[in-house]
This record gives C-alpha cells, structure tokens and sequence, in this order.
C-alpha cells in the first residue's frame, strides 16, 4: 500500500481548497499562535522564492451513506496549519483568532521601490511609497495599470518598470508552490504519526487525541454545517477556562457565533471557577468519554468510530460516524456539567487529601476515577457507596501503579464490569483482596520509602493522609501540614550533619528522612543531630520557635508524623534502625488512611 504522495500545489490553489472545504484546517478557531513578524517573513521567502517547508494532509476514509453512494473523504491539514493561516491572513485577508479569542486582521505591507515587507503599521500606512496592504493587489479584480498611475504620480522619482515588475513579482506569490504530503486514508494511526514524526523538523510527536480532535473540527451531520466545530470550540474552550477563567469573558465578547449555542450556556459555570486541583485537557475529555460512553479504553478505537469504523466489516459508515459523535458529544456535556465536575473534585479529590494539582501529577489516575464516577452516577448507584468507593479506587491506582503500563487494556477491561448499582462495591473490594495484602502493607510498600524522589505518589499519599486527618508538621502543635508548601518539606536528620558522619547523599535524602517542617524551625535546628534538638525541645520553653509544651503533645507530635520515638535520643549512628522504623510507620499511615476512605 502507498503510504503517502507528494504534491506541489500553488499557494492560490491551496487556499482555493481551503476555503471550499476540499483541505480543512482543524486549527482554525483556535488562537493563532505566529508573531506577525513570522507572517511577515512567510511572505518575503515566498516572494524571493526560498523552501518554506512542507504541509501534511491526512485524507479521511470515504464513507458509505444510507442510499449506498460514497461521500468523498476531506483532507485534514495534520501540520502546517499555522502556515496556511498566516496565507490566509496575509493573501486573502481573513481575519485570525488572538488569545484573546477575538478576530484581527494581520496587514502586510510591501514597498515596491526596496522590496521590502512589513507588518502594518503607521509608517507604511501613511508612507506613499507603501503598499500598506497586500491584498489589495492579491486581489483577483486588482488594476495594475491603474495602480501604477496613482503610486507613480505619489512617487514621481519612481521608475515604472522597476515598479512594475516588483508588483508583478509580488502577484506572483500565489503561483509559488508549496509541497503537500497527502498521507493515505488506509494508514493506520501509528504509521501516520511515524510519519509525521520523521517528517517534521521539530520531532514534535501527535497523539490520538490530536487525530481525535482533528476529526471532530472536521465533521458535519449535514453538508455545510459546523457540527463539528462547536463541538471542538465546546472541548478547547473548557479546556482553556479550567486553567484561566478570565478568558470566558474575552469568549463572550468575540465568540457571539458560539455564545448563542447550549455548549456555552453548559459551561457558563467556569466564568467564576478558580479550583487548579484538575485541569483537564482534551486528552483527558476525550479518555474519559471514550471509557464512559464507548467502553473503548484506546483513543486510536475512538478515531476509527469516529470516522464510521465497523470493526466487523471493516467499512466506514456516516450512520457509525454520526452516532459516535452524539455519543461523544454525551459525553462531553457530562464530563463538563458542573455538578459532576466539582462533586467529583471537592467530594473526591479534595475529600481524599489531596489539595493541589502538585499531588497528583498522574493525570491518567485521575481520568480512570472520573470515568467511574460517571459510570457510576449512569447507572444509579448510591452516592455515598459511590464515592467512598471510587476515592478507594483512586488510591488503589496510585498504590498499585493501575493507571501506567498498559493502563488502556486495563481501563477498558475495568469501565466494562461497572453495569449496575453494587458492581462498583464488589469490582473494588476484589481488587483490594487481590492487591493490598499483609504482604503489601508490611513490605512491599514500606519499600517505596527507600527512594529519594519525594515527588512519588507514595510520598504524596502519606501527606494526603496528613492533610485528610489534619496533622500537624514537625515540631509544631498549631501548624498544619495541609497549610504548608512543598519547600517546607526538610530533613528530620538534617544533611550536613549525616554527611560529615560519612552518610552518603543516596541515602539522607530517601523519602523516609522528610517531614513537613517550618522554615524557621528548620533553620533554628540547623545542623544538629536529632538527640540534641529534641532535648531541647523537650524543656518545652517554646525553643526554635516551637510550640511543644508538654510529653503528651510531644508523643502526639512524632505520631502525627509517622516518626518512632526513639527520634528522641538518635544520632547518626542511630540513622539507619531511624528509616527501616520509620518506614513501617508510613505505610502503616497509608493504610489507617486508606481504611478511612
């Protein structure tokens, strides 16, 4: 099979294609991410007729409608979207979408005398010997005969031949050809990317939610509507306004095409929503409502159902391709409805301990316990069974690495066996009895607190332990660790004293040897060994700033932290009895924790 095919298309044919829909340009309605300088440099390296690189098309299967005839597969534009903005722009005059979501016009302006561009400004606007914008002599009804008579009486040292031919030269733009790589609509999604990948110079690697999401810009339930494109703009702009709610206002200023539909009127809620603990992007949406409405675990199966895919036949039908898309666009709207999103994030996420985004950088974790939660909330179970049961399955994920490896056979196998209210109780309560025996608890878990890196999600589910039952940090009664940052986390046996002591860096830096601790109790304690700073917080005089004031609050205070009392007396000679101790004490937290949940 041919992979691909290489054409040279004209700058006017392409954007002929584009306009008329033959080439779609999934980007279109997003941010235009080009400086207007790079606008600029694009027109003079067509015009002095230097590469400018190629465009990929990917072409989409041709589908069988209900009446038996074949509807012609558009050409998706994969890479070179910002290229054949800028042309857009630039030669035909289409306004471009800002960050501020909001359409401006990018002006070039070329002088004929120097042949020199510029971006539009005062000076070539006011200048006569300027053309202050192209297009009007990209323009198919342009007069150069009597373009030359207007600028050569503003312009009387002027040759006109020189202007001539200049302005000719410059027309002649749209003729230059750009290279178009057409990949095959029969590649399959692994092979399209490996091309892109050998193929683009920046190695930049697409995933199957950039294809996913291409085909959504793309689709159309009838000829010439913008199905698609809403429901694109519905995803991107969720997207944008989990992470900066102050962009809905620009979106309901300069989108009033999209305001006026229920995609916005769904996510209005977002205009006053500042909670960073989950900010999804359209991989995450598109996983979730590829679990919850297609069972399909593979974002590649939900291109393909997209695209009409009957896996038996292994035809493309518009009829599977419009039915995918409703019930993605299901699914959307239920990821995105408010009462599910700040349930599942106060009630779930937050309720569990865990209280910035920081503590759960495992994005597919989370995606895999939102998914079952509206699972769960589809087939009616009862909410507080729900969510104590789903806050288990996202520790358990974490415990258990179930959301890396091949985490999306896992999650499709898993989304399956929730299908009516108790299946989420009995799928939980089995993993737990495979998974979290003795033998885990008591080693293997101690285990994960000989490492060094404290950004782990086992370090991070011991503090969430803190957080949930509100322990204080080290050495302080009224402190609370859930109040603190990470850069108050500090040694219990500090490191230049184990280092002088001969204590290898690999080893006073292992997880086990962190507490949250004040910054100014940390810097009071310095350098000493663990026997001598706490007798002196044993006089409880409120030394090094703490607020100790009696045994009782001391012992609260090491058990609050997981730490052995023999902390009380150790030196460094004491270290390593110190972390195998404290060790069991963690995991011991997580699972007092764990039951709780």
């Amino acid at each position: 099979m041919e992979k691909y095919s290489i054409n040279h298309q004209s700058v006017d044919i392409l954007l002929s294609w584009v306009k008329s829909g033959v080439v779609a340009i999934p980007e279109i309605q997003r941010p235009f991410v080009w400086k207007k300088s790079q606008v600029r440099d694009l027109m003079d390296s067509l015009y002095q007729g230097y590469p400018v690189g190629y465009i990929i098309t990917w072409q989409n299967p041709h589908v069988r409608l209900k009446d038996g005839t074949t509807s012609q597969g558009k050409h998706v534009l994969i890479d070179g979207q910002q290229r054949i903005t800028a042309l857009r722009a630039s030669v035909l005059g289409l306004p471009v979408m800002n960050n501020k979501y909001k359409f401006e016009n990018i002006a070039i302006s070329f002088n004929p005398l120097t042949e020199e561009f510029k971006v539009r400004d005062k000076g070539t606007e006011n200048g006569s010997s300027w053309i202050s914008d192209i297009t009007e002599v990209m323009n198919n009804d342009f007069n150069q005969l009597q373009f030359l008579d207007t600028y050569l009486d503003k312009n009387t040292e002027a040759d006109k031949n020189t202007v001539h031919d200049h302005v000719l030269k410059l027309i002649q733009v749209k003729n230059k050809n750009i290279g178009n790589i057409v990949l095959s609509a029969e590649l399959p999604i692994e092979i399209v990317n490996e091309i892109f990948i050998r193929i683009n110079k920046s190695g930049v690697n697409l995933s199957n939610a950039d294809f996913a999401m291409s085909k959504i810009a793309v689709h159309e339930i009838e000829p010439g509507d913008e199905y698609g494109m809403s429901l694109r703009k519905f995803i991107d702009y969720f997207c944008n306004l989990t992470v900066d709610s102050t962009h809905f206002k620009d979106i309901e200023e300069n989108d009033t095409q999209f305001t006026q539909t229920n995609y916005f009127k769904h996510i209005t809620w977002l205009k006053s929503e500042n909670d960073d603990i989950y900010n999804p992007d359209y991989n995450d949406i598109l996983r979730v409502a590829a679990l919850t409405e297609f069972n399909r675990g593979r974002l590649s199966d939900l291109v393909a159902l997209l695209s009409g895919r009957n896996f038996e036949t292994r035809e493309n039908l518009k009829e599977i391709a419009d039915d995918s898309f409703k019930k993605l666009e299901s699914g959307v709207y239920k990821f995105t409805r408010e009462l599910h999103f700040k349930h599942f994030v106060q009630d779930i996420l937050r309720a569990s301990g865990f209280k910035d985004a920081s503590m759960l950088p495992a994005k597919n974790a989370i995606n895999y316990a939102y998914a079952m939660y509206i699972r769960a909330r589809d087939i009616g179970e009862d909410a507080t069974i729900r969510d104590r049961y789903i806050k288990r399955l996202l520790v358990l994920s974490l415990l258990t690495s179930r959301h890396s490896g091949s985490f999306e056979t896992q999650f499709e196998h898993d989304i399956k066996l929730i299908n009516k209210p108790g299946d989420i109780e009995d799928f939980v309560k089995s993993i737990e009895e495979q998974t979290l025996t003795e033998v885990y608890w008591s080693l293997t878990l101690p285990d994960e607190f000989n490492k060094t890196n404290i950004t782990n999600p086992f370090w991070n589910l011991f503090v969430a332990s803190q957080n949930k039952h509100n322990k204080s940090s080290f050495l302080s009664e009224s402190n609370k660790v859930s109040d603190m940052t990470t850069a108050q986390v500090h040694h219990v046996f500090p490191k230049n004293y184990l280092a002088k002591n001969g204590i290898d860096k690999t080893d006073y830096n292992k997880i086990a040897n962190f507490v949250y601790l004040r910054d100014d109790i940390n810097i009071k304690v310095s350098d000493l060994e663990p026997a001598q700073y706490m007798a002196r917080i044993k006089e409880y005089k409120g030394t090094f700033g703490s607020d100790i004031e009696n045994e009782g609050m001391l012992d609260k205070n090491l058990k609050d932290n997981s730490l052995p009392k023999s902390l009380i007396n150790s030196t460094y000679k004491e270290f390593f009895e110190f972390m195998e101790a404290r060790r069991k004490l963690m995991a011991n937290a997580i699972k007092q924790y764990y039951d709780t949940l």
